[in-house]
């Protein structure tokens, strides 16, 4: 049985005239389940809250259930009363009518429902609740409808939809027909392949979650996104979502759909870009109903959709921007349009788990037809951190004041909620002052301050609605989007935040930072119907699959390399010590261990060192020593250009090799393939931990009270993973051979060592230099 939800069915077909963002509501789910609560707790002893209606009816020869739950239903003998309550920051009387018409249709398409299964009910009143947020001003509409009226109403949605309903059916049996067929697109499978498409199936089939590491060369991408395809064909899932931190993990994804696409596959797969990279260069400075790419933009949708849809099936970013312009419709919101109807879903990491960005119309509501996957999920880590946590800087309220003092009568209310949350600002910093102190933590949020935050932004939004475009209103708009971030996480505060306030010379910092974002992740995975979580690197396993989710019935597997362990060599040097305080001493004996590595063999070397000057002595030194040399540096700041020409100084092994410094975690330390002869070799300096800092310091005091191992957790393990990554430059194919040189006595302790990967532990200690010469010959003679 199909289903479709009420919702879904009123939004697609009565869509109509502007696309306005700027309309768009800033509340969280959280708040709007907080008012629809609350108000449905207050009701008459006859009001049913959440109540839940199902009607099955033929669309183009299909079962379809259409279902939904009112927000409130009031029974009586012949007549009855539905509530739909709408939260939203937006004062009622600026609600477009194609938003309200939404509203209603709604409202209507439920009292169909009711009355079908109450037929002896012939009219029902409808009620919108609209709730404007922060305050709750609460304003209420009725009208009523008959049966007759309701039947006539749904059966037009019903009919528009039964066209939809035939493409894709179109789609739907191209999709599962070729899905069956299609066969892997390699003449074999890799060490290791077999077995992790096995699994990912698996995971599928038991709506699961799994953690995955499949070293460098397993090829991931075809071995998850394959399977999981071979599921579509067996109807087990719908839709994939391939989530990545990195544009050119989102290509390798494109390239293998479009290997599979040439051996018969039929499905569409969408690339969704940032809004602020497809944008068209003409939106820039316009208003919403200014724009034509917004102006009547649904009222072009959907025989856009159609265009697209029937001629093409991967739709990259050069596609969309091609049927955007075609048709006249923002690139942006036509992507994600198109998304709807399509099989898989590449994008970055924040389309799924951060809560100021995630798409709503997949995320809103749990749907086991939803599938993720999750490449290079080690970065999703800190990136979560990220996304869980926010700040607000006082620095910008002075000139803010400056500008609306310009005309204090018309701006009298914005100036006053400037200087309200001015002086929130100064109370809540006043103890640090009082204290000579710069920073504070806190376990409690500030309701007072995140009130003077609110305040603002009802303010701000209703000059922005108004506001032409310029200067000002651009800066407006960036602080109004900063309290935006602030209110809208401020919601999710917890045991696992901690309120900062920092004082310096420009202002204050009042900052939410999110320790621990497990449950969250966990909770957003639990929206689809299973997911992979995958990396090169995930060991620990027990770590990862902890502060990615936390769950106690997610599945872990690992795979070995499927290269030769004689083709990598894997040296400790037991005579460097690279802590904080032996660093100076520790540069001559780096510089000569790396002059030995590379005199073993004429070819590309990599360095990594854990921060930029460390790295700028230890080249600095090495340079000095050795003019000689051919080397190449990453500097602090890179441009694309500035990128590619690091790394095509090492196209030319052979004539003129080099010797590249690189940052440790940096840009550099993975993500990059040099195959082949382009590097035999990888150093990596230090056991790669973050630099002491206060916030990781909060994170070492916060795992050491929920488990016991803060400081794993803060410092070594990540810094391990920054280790692992580096060194996975090395080998990225069968044929490839090379040294890796581990130059951190801390190697060798096992608080360490316990933790290296699998692969890993088929290594050597080298205690001299002479050692280490002896080791490097020695493996390259046996080459």
């Amino acid at each position: 049985m199909n289903k479709i939800g009420v919702r879904d069915l009123v939004g697609f077909i009565l869509r109509s005239g502007d696309l306005n963002s700027a309309m768009n509501s800033t509340n969280t789910a959280q708040a709007g389940t907080r008012i629809h609560q609350k108000l449905q707790r207050n009701r008459t002893e006859n009001y049913q809250a959440e109540y839940y209606l199902a009607d099955n009816t033929q669309i183009n020869g299909h079962e379809f259930t259409v279902d939904g739950r009112a927000d409130g239903v009031i029974l009586q003998d012949t007549t009855a009363e539905i509530e739909e309550i709408k939260t939203s920051d937006i004062e009622f009387k600026d609600l477009p009518q194609n938003k309200l018409t939404l509203y209603w249709g709604q409202a209507k398409a439920y009292a169909y429902l009711l009355m079908k299964a109450n037929p002896e009910i012939i009219e029902v009143t409808l009620k919108l609740t609209y709730v404007q947020t922060p305050d709750e001003i609460i304003t209420e509409t009725k009208q009523t409808i008959t049966q007759a009226d309701a039947t006539e109403f749904f059966q037009k949605l019903i009919n528009e939809y039964a066209e939809w309903i035939r493409l894709q059916d179109q789609l739907q049996a191209e999709k599962v027909t070729s899905a069956q067929k299609v066969k892997f697109p390699f003449g074999a499978y890799r060490k290791g392949q077999r077995e992790l498409a096995a699994v990912v199936y698996k995971s599928v089939l038991y709506h699961k979650h799994l953690f995955a590491e499949a070293p460098t060369g397993t090829g991931k991408t075809i071995s998850t996104l394959f399977p999981v395809i071979k599921a579509m064909g067996s109807q087990l899932t719908e839709r994939a979502f391939y989530l990545t931190a990195k544009q050119s993990t989102r290509r390798v994804a494109e390239e293998a759909i479009s290997m599979m696409s040439e051996n018969g596959l039929q499905l569409h797969s969408i690339t969704l870009t940032a809004k602020d990279k497809i944008k068209f260069p003409e939106e820039a400075d316009l208003r919403p109903e200014q724009n034509p790419f917004m102006v009547g933009y649904y009222d072009r949708l959907k025989p856009a959709l159609k265009d697209l849809l029937t001629h093409e099936h991967q739709i990259t970013r050069p596609i969309i921007e091609e049927y955007a312009r075609k048709h006249t419709l923002d690139p942006f919101e036509f992507s994600l349009d198109a998304s709807l109807f399509c099989d898989i879903i590449i994008g970055d990491y924040n389309y799924l788990f951060d809560p100021r960005v995630h798409l709503t119309r997949y995320f809103e509501v749990e749907n086991p037809d939803n599938f993720f996957l999750i490449d290079e999920a080690h970065n999703l880590v800190d990136r979560s951190r990220d996304m869980y946590s926010t700040d607000l800087t006082s620095e910008p309220i002075k000139n803010l004041i400056k500008i609306f003092s310009e005309d204090k009568e018309k701006n009298k209310n914005i100036l006053t909620k400037l200087r309200s949350l001015n002086r929130a600002f100064n109370a809540i910093a006043k103890p640090l002052k009082d204290e000579h102190q710069t920073q504070a933590e806190y376990l409690e949020e500030n309701e007072k301050f995140t009130r003077a935050v609110i305040n603002l932004t009802k303010v701000l939004r209703k000059w922005l609605a108004k506001a032409k475009p310029s200067e000002t209103s651009d800066t407006v708009l960036d602080y109004f989007f900063q309290c935006i971030s602030y209110t809208k996480i401020n919601e999710y505060f917890g045991p696992n935040y901690r309120l900062r306030v920092l004082l310096n010379d420009a202002g204050v910092t009042v900052r939410l930072f999110c320790m621990d974002p497990s449950t969250f992740l966990a909770d957003t995975l639990n929206l689809g119907g299973g997911a992979v979580l995958f990396s090169a690197t995930l060991s620990p396993m027990d770590y990862y699959s902890s502060v990615l989710g936390d769950e106690v019935d997610s599945l872990k597997y690992q795979l070995d390399s499927p290269f030769d362990p004689k083709n990598r060599e894997i040296l400790i040097t037991s005579y460097i010590d690279t802590r904080y305080n032996q660093r100076d001493q520790s540069i001559p004996k780096i510089v000569a261990s790396i002059k030995r590595l590379i005199d073993g063999k004429r070819g590309n070397y990599l360095i990594f060192a854990p921060s930029n000057q460390y790295l700028q002595t230890i080249y600095d030194a090495f340079h000095q020593k050795y003019p000689e040399i051919n080397l190449v540096k990453q500097e602090s700041a890179m441009n694309d250009d500035a990128r590619a020409d690091f790394l095509h100084a090492f196209d030319h092994p052979d004539t003129k090799p080099v010797l590249g410094f690189a940052l440790l975690g940096g840009i550099f330390s993975e993500g990059i393939d040099l195959v082949g002869d382009k590097l035999i070799g990888v150093g990596i300096v230090s056991v790669g931990l973050p630099g002491l800092n206060h916030e990781t310091n909060l994170i070492r005091d916060y795992f050491d009270e929920k488990n016991g191992h803060g400081f794993e957790y803060a410092y070594q393990l990540p810094g391990l993973n920054n280790v692992f990554q580096a060194a996975g430059r090395l080998i990225r194919g069968t044929s490839d051979k090379g040294i890796i040189l581990l130059m951190d006595n801390r190697f060798i302790e096992n608080r360490y060592h316990d933790f290296f990967p699998k692969s890993w532990y088929s290594n050597n200690i080298v205690h001299n230099l002479n050692e280490l010469i002896s080791s490097v010959k020695k493996f390259w003679q046996s080459k």
